[in-house]
């Protein structure tokens, strides 16, 4: 079993495996959630209302956006090759902002290119992922952003603690620790929580939650287990990759290349 054969098999797409036709209705009950997490933003004083609305909106004209494009691209190789460096440069830019401002921004891109480049070789090479744009785009998305989930929350707690507990690391500056090792003795800890929410959905998979590849897979018309051997692949390619992500963005961190 292939990615590509259980990703194959997912397209045989009938009315009746279908849960959310595109339809008006849809639209609607998409239109009343989006107004209504405003809402509760707005009355919760969460600081988000505004926010909330604009990127349900984003979200909307993206993804139409990039249907139309991805149904385009996926015959040539290059566009597919082009079109995953675009997602990369995205997601590099995202985090970075997320993190520190200015140039230093750009060093996140650091952390998700090494954490995913190496998975997405491996799977070409060995033919696990087949060079097709209809395969490669998704599992390369999927990739690209458990790394930027991963580098955005280690980066920010690595560069709040060194900020808040400055005084901490000058007293292990003044015993004799480097400046990267007094920084690492800082941040890694808290830091490091960022892989948290990847095991939480590798621990919990299947009990508590069915994640959208499984679930996208049987709407498909996958069976149950081909689904779930793709699935399987996703959450440990995902611990992979973002815990490289985590570690040389901690690393980057305490050497003050956020600073």
């Amino acid at each position: 079993m292939t990615v590509q054969n259980g990703l194959g098999s997912a397209t045989e797409v009938t009315k009746f495996s279908t849960l959310l036709p595109v339809s008006p209705v849809l639209g609607v009950v998409m239109v009343v959630l989006a107004l209504a997490a405003t809402a509760v933003a707005a009355v919760g004083r969460l600081g988000h209302g505004p926010a909330v609305l604009r990127s349900a909106v984003r979200a909307a004209v993206q993804l139409a956006l990039v249907s139309v494009v991805i149904a385009t691209i996926t015959r040539s190789i290059p566009l597919t090759a082009a079109f995953v460096v675009l997602m990369y440069l995205v997601a590099a830019r995202v985090a970075g902002r997320r993190i520190t401002t200015g140039r230093a921004a750009w060093w996140a891109a650091v952390p998700i290119g090494v954490a995913t480049a190496p998975v997405i070789v491996l799977l070409l090479a060995t033919g696990l992922v087949p060079p097709h744009g209809i395969t490669v785009i998704p599992i390369a998305g999927i990739l690209i952003g458990g790394a930027l989930t991963a580098t955005t929350l280690a980066g920010r707690r690595a560069v709040e603690e060194l900020i808040h507990r400055r005084g901490e690391v000058e007293a292990a500056l003044s015993i004799g620790l480097s400046d990267r090792d007094a920084a690492m003795e800082i941040c890694r800890h808290h830091a490091a929580t960022a892989l948290i929410p990847a095991l939480d959905q590798t621990r919990t998979v299947g009990l508590v939650t069915l994640p959208g590849a499984f679930v996208g897979m049987l709407l498909g018309g996958a069976s149950p287990i081909a689904a779930g051997a793709v699935q399987l692949f996703v959450l440990i390619a995902l611990l992979a990759v973002e815990a490289v992500a985590i570690v040389l963005t901690i690393e980057l961190a305490a050497r003050g290349r956020f600073s």
